[in-house]
């Protein structure tokens, strides 16, 4: 779900040759449930190979990675661990709602709705443990590092942009500013044209980000109140106060400081044994120096034989999609040269 702040947080567009030379730590698992909910034939079934093993997040994955790597952006990826207890109602929240999705998917592919199923399907979409498997050993075959988080993705993420490690934290999600990410980048891996839900309209999605400080000092609040605006609007370890949106959380919590001054709601919002636990998770997140982000040159051999002959993709987009990665690298182009693509 995430918390929802797109109506009170400011936000700049820019380009993918504006990130050129930037690092960036994507949250992969959002990263990926957005290639299984998209990459989908047009009556909803995800992309697999001969043996039925789904393929959507890896083809999202390199031909996407490919791309910003033919732009020179660095990337590493940040994998979720273990979800804080709090996360339990949130995660059977979206398991029924996969589930009462499927339902509906196989209804309207029996009617021959095909749009209305390939809505549905990309609902019900799930990460399998072999898809994770698949996905870090498709990050070592084309030389991106990638991070196991002890708890939450986006919280290491923000902690690694924290540190200075990388420029920014990557995610659709406004969690990033809550768990202190000086940048959010949005929208890095799915910039380009995108059909609107139900409608026959196209639109250019392109890459914004956000400044945690300019946000709030715009909004005139700290990181602290930013939390509690979270927590009365929903995040993914309570669901919110009914009825209130951004703004009108933004504006109790600077008209009363705090959420234990908001007497009217906080009982909704639960007792303050709860809110610390929950403002601990984004202010104290569970996180780990324990890592290395070193690049190495694809190992293209081995991606042709990973892509091509264990998982049916074709040989020739590969090999075209490797030679413009790889192409800045070789030569040199612009910041990035092989050199400083290994540091």
């Amino acid at each position: 779900m995430g918390v929802d702040l797109k109506d009170i947080v400011s936000r700049r567009e820019i380009s993918l040759d504006q990130l050129s030379g930037k690092i960036i730590a994507i949250d992969a698992y959002n990263t990926l449930y957005q290639f299984l909910s998209i990459i989908r034939q047009q009556d909803g079934t995800p992309l697999m190979d001969r043996q039925g093993r789904i393929t959507s997040h890896l083809s999202g994955l390199f031909y996407r990675n490919a791309n910003l790597m033919e732009k020179e952006i660095k990337l590493i990826y940040v994998f979720d661990g273990e979800p804080p207890s709090l996360k339990e109602m949130e995660i059977k929240r979206r398991t029924k709602v996969k589930e009462e999705a499927l339902i509906k998917y196989e209804e309207a592919l029996r009617r021959g709705a095909l749009d209305e199923a390939k809505r549905y399907a990309q609902v019900t979409a799930q990460l399998k443990d072999y898809m994770v498997e698949d996905t870090t050993r498709l990050l070592d075959l084309m030389g991106i590092p990638w991070v196991q988080a002890p708890s939450e993705g986006e919280a290491q993420a923000a902690h690694i942009a924290a540190k200075g490690d990388v420029w920014a934290a990557a995610s659709q999600d406004y969690d990033s500013l809550l768990f202190g990410a000086p940048r959010l980048v949005r929208n890095i891996t799915i910039t380009g044209k995108r059909k609107l839900p139900r409608k026959e309209v196209y639109i250019e999605v392109v890459p914004e980000v956000v400044e945690l400080n300019q946000v709030l000092s715009e909004l005139s609040i700290t990181r602290e109140l930013l939390v509690d605006i979270g927590i009365l609007i929903g995040t993914d370890y309570n669901p919110g106060v009914k009825g209130i949106g951004p703004k009108t959380a933004l504006k109790l919590v600077k008209e009363h400081g705090s959420l234990e001054k908001i007497s009217s709601k906080i009982e909704e919002v639960g007792p303050d044994a709860k809110l610390d636990q929950i403002r601990s998770i984004f202010l104290k997140p569970t996180v780990t120096d324990a890592y290395q982000l070193k690049w190495k040159p694809p190992d293209t051999s081995g991606i042709i034989d990973f892509l091509c002959y264990e998982r049916d993709f074709s040989e020739d987009r590969v090999r075209v999609a490797l030679e413009k990665a790889t192409a800045g690298i070789k030569e040199g182009k612009g910041k990035v040269t092989l050199e400083s693509w290994l540091n």
